[in-house]
């Protein structure tokens, strides 16, 4: 377990080397209405791969940047495979406009369970990592959630995709959970929300377009930091892949997944 731990943060930081290296004069193309991709992402998915297959060249890996067909076939994948899951560049976004809010998330999984995860944002130097069953750290200093139980105490993260439409779903979360909250924030990043609930920035958070490589990574953080990650039907899946409602205590999770679910 410490040898995948130390490779996926090895990882994560090369990557993030990588991001800082183009930072201020990236290619911009779309892949989708305001979805964003960058040479960077592309460099960075690769600085990834070829760090994973110096440690573990039989082990598969899942990147946001990889073709449709190929991502398609390794998402499916099974077999008990060892599969890496990568976002070279969340917050692709933030990066162009050179908004220092941005990440590296990288996850190991095996057999449906998430063995160890790292988000690094390398402008701040914050490397925040989980190892299923032995806690997590940022920059090697173990972090717990906050441990706030309430709405009308918490800090909320808000996840929104690339493009919101007037009916979108997070609207309304947000619309009822604004009055609600102590306050609500978006960063850009669902990585780095996941990240911040895990260290006790933030107290929740919820999301409704993630992909697993947005959250496999945050979701372990903020379970081995003591928080609760799952799924809009509130089960305790291994990686998160889609709508999710996160928290620092149960009692908090359950508040903000009941508003969730109204709003669907």
């Amino acid at each position: 377990m410490p040898d995948y731990l130390e490779t996926c943060e090895k990882a994560a930081r090369r990557a993030g080397a990588v991001l800082l290296d183009h930072f201020g004069r990236v290619a911009v193309r779309q892949k989708g209405r305001a979805d964003l991709v960058t040479d960077a992402d592309l460099a960075a998915q690769e600085a990834v791969r070829q760090t994973l297959r110096e440690v573990f060249p039989e082990h598969l890996l899942i990147g946001e940047e990889d073709a449709p067909g190929q991502l398609e076939q390794l998402v499916s994948s099974a077999n008990g495979a060892f599969r890496w899951i990568v976002d070279p560049l969340d917050g692709t976004t933030n990066y162009v406009h050179r908004v220092p809010i941005f990440c590296v998330s990288l996850a190991l999984e095996h057999q449906g369970k998430t063995i160890v995860g790292a988000v690094y944002n390398p402008f701040w130097e914050e490397c925040f990592t989980a190892c299923a069953g032995e806690g997590a750290w940022l920059n090697g200093t173990a972090i717990h959630t906050s441990g706030v139980r309430t709405l009308s105490e918490a800090l909320i993260a808000a996840g929104f995709p690339a493009a919101v439409s007037p009916d979108s779903p997070d609207l309304r979360v947000f619309n009822e959970v604004v009055l609600t909250g102590h306050g609500i924030r978006r960063t850009g990043s669902a990585a780095l929300n996941l990240a911040y609930v895990a260290a006790g920035r933030f107290d929740a958070g919820w999301s409704f377009s993630t992909k697993i490589w947005d959250s496999a990574a945050g979701a372990l953080l903020i379970r081995e930091a003591g928080g609760v990650a799952t799924p809009l039907t509130g089960d305790d899946y291994e990686a998160l892949s889609g709508p999710f409602v996160v928290a620092a205590t149960r009692e908090l999770h359950q508040e903000l997944l009941a508003i969730v679910r109204r709003a669907m």
